[in-house]
């Protein structure tokens, strides 16, 4: 997506004040040009599910090649005010902010990857004043369209190679959410798409039927569902629940017969209420009766990868889903709950001091140091994952222990497969990433997701993957954790 083509004005601001007012603050003090490292991760698996697919960081990239002030940026944010009527920011901040352009190093894991909690999806490198001014900006773009990729991912498995439509445009949450959603739900796994939008920008299939007022446009249901099929004679998919379901049924069967008079095909109706599982076994029934067998059965209604599941169990003779609402919101979990934090500072002697982030909950405690994720891996898929410092050796044999948990513990033989997810996007403000298509994005999710062990995919009560921190990380974080509590005990 490329985001001028949808938004005319300058994103430099697409942030929270505070960013601003912190840059600020780090100008005053001299510290803009102090090198920083910040990692964007998040801290639980959404949907109580056993993983996460990354995704959005195509967006990501656009908007950071694109970070610069526009003259009526610093215009807005010279009219701001502090509470005492003067200048929130003075003129040289202004005028520091007008020829600021974006010069940190940023390594990221690509987008369709298997993810798991406070692992960093992006590290940024680089200035402090620019490392901290992006926080928001990489949080709103990577937050949404992670967690719905994620949801996507979970309804196909649930569809169990069954064709998935996106179409939740109406009930998401504004433009660019909407377009967000359908992208993100490309990624993980969606066939296609309703919105038309989408599909320009895109390039992701677009699929259609009609609505109710269709129907009640005609004088009959038979009326519609003909002067429908005569407007798409091969691409007709009728709605067939405006009034009684399976009496509809039965005038979409007449239309497939003058359909198949006329050379064409009927293809497919849509459910979009009722019992999903007994009226789609009965369309069935009739339409197989009719000597229609190829005709698709198509459902809606409020669906997600249990409901899904559910009709699976109870024999539902649906094989095409179009997935809205659910989709398009991360209906039952709004937010990914993702976060940014600085966790090195290099000091004016060239060494690097490591900063945490303490928290009475033992998940909000940041891990501190340069941090890469190591994966390793066998001929039958993951074994587990290690979050690591840059700047330390590694053993021969390494051991990962779960930070949420320091009884759960895993070693790794010497000699594992083994692979590093973050990799160069940016280099000193210059892009190196080459960016892959949406579809081999598309395509890296179906394979990531088969390198999982079953019960880690299942939706309910999944095995947790082992991912953690290397030994002697979790150990400097440890030592880190009890000096500060040190301090503020003697403070």
């Amino acid at each position: 997506m490329n985001l001028k083509k949808i938004y005319s004005t300058s994103l430099s601001l697409l942030t929270d004040l505070y960013q601003l007012t912190m840059a600020y603050g780090y100008w005053k003090q001299g510290k803009a040009e102090q090198e920083a490292v910040f990692h964007l991760y998040f801290r639980k698996n959404p949907f109580s599910g056993g993983y996460t697919i990354a995704a959005g960081l195509e967006q990501a990239i656009d908007y950071l090649q694109d970070l610069h002030f526009r003259e009526d940026d610093l215009s807005y944010l010279e009219s701001l005010k502090g509470s005492k009527g003067q200048p929130l920011f003075e003129p040289a901040f202004l005028d520091y902010l007008r020829d600021l352009r974006f010069t940190c190093s940023v390594d990221a894991i690509p987008e369709g990857t298997v993810v798991f909690p406070s692992q960093p999806l992006v590290r940024v490198r680089g200035p402090l004043l620019q490392a901290q001014l992006i926080e928001t900006t990489l949080l709103t773009i990577i937050n949404f369209q992670t967690l719905v990729a994620t949801k996507a991912a979970r309804i196909i498995d649930a569809a169990q190679g069954d064709r998935v439509i996106e179409f939740g445009m109406r009930r998401a949450q504004g433009i660019d959410g909407a377009l967000s959603a359908t992208r993100a739900a490309y990624i993980g796994g969606a066939d296609a798409t309703s919105n038309a939008l989408a599909g320009k920008l895109f390039d992701i299939p677009v699929s259609g039927t009609h609505a109710h007022s269709w129907v009640q446009s005609f004088e009959s249901e038979q009326d519609a569902f003909n002067a429908y099929s005569d407007a798409f004679p091969n691409d007709s998919v009728l709605l067939v629940d405006t009034y009684d379901t399976l009496e509809g049924v039965e005038k979409a069967i007449e239309t497939a017969r003058k359909l198949q008079h006329e050379g064409y095909h009927l293809n497919g109706i849509r459910l979009d209420s009722g019992d999903l599982a007994y009226l789609s076994i009965q369309a069935r029934k009739l339409l197989d009766e009719a000597g229609f067998t190829n005709v698709n059965i198509v459902a809606s209604n409020d669906l997600d990868e249990h409901i899904i599941s559910s009709l699976k169990q109870q024999g539902a003779k649906i094989n095409i889903w179009g997935v809205g609402t659910k989709l398009a919101t991360a209906y039952d979990q709004p937010a990914l709950g993702g976060v940014y934090k600085l966790s090195a500072l290099k000091q004016e002697n060239g060494d690097w001091s490591y900063t945490i982030k303490l928290s009475e909950q033992l998940a909000k405690t940041s891990n501190p140091g340069i941090q890469q994720v190591r994966r390793y891996y066998n001929q039958n898929g993951n074994i587990a994952d290690m979050v690591y410092n840059e700047e330390a050796p590694l053993p021969d044999q390494p051991l990962i222990i779960d930070p949420l948990d320091i009884t759960r513990r895993k070693a790794i033989a010497p000699g594992t497969a083994h692979r590093d997810l973050l990799v160069p996007v940016f280099v000193n403000g210059e892009l190196r990433y080459d960016l892959p298509a949406l579809a081999s994005i598309k395509a890296k999710v179906k394979e990531e997701i088969s390198m999982l062990h079953e019960t880690t995919r299942r939706p309910l009560n999944p095995h947790t993957y082992p991912a953690g921190l290397e030994e002697n990380l979790h150990q400097f974080k440890t030592s880190l954790i009890l000096k500060l509590r040190k301090i503020g005990e003697e403070a």
